[in-house]
């Protein structure tokens, strides 16, 4: 669907644009974060059938978590808990990506 396309390209182009302007760790994590929750909420609320947007939700969970990761230890819980129930609900999407959420999850929160 080219809509969803356009609209994927202009949230990651936001956080990139934010990376090279701003770029505090915090809010990277935090703009990767909400990305994640609005493209679960928008694809729990209708039907997507875009193998290139799943593809580009698994990549940027990887992206949040890597940012959470670069955190000091004292910021990451609560970001890990706004991450982890993403993957439960990551669960009613098909194409993989809730095994691609959980593989990302325990490899990088142990």
């Amino acid at each position: 669907m080219k809509g969803q396309n356009v609209s994927v390209a202009k949230a990651k182009k936001a956080i990139s644009d934010y990376k090279k302007a701003i770029g505090l760790p915090r809010g990277v994590a935090e703009l990767s974060i909400f990305y994640c929750e609005a493209a679960l909420s928008l694809s729990s609320g209708c039907s997507i059938d875009d193998e290139g947007y799943y593809a580009a939700l698994v990549r940027m969970f990887e992206q949040a978590l890597t940012a959470v990761e670069r955190l000091p230890a004292s910021e990451r819980t609560s970001l890990y808990g706004r991450l982890n129930p993403l993957r439960s609900q990551a669960d009613s999407l098909g194409w993989g990506v809730k095994d691609a959420f959980d593989e990302l999850w325990h490899s990088a929160v142990q």
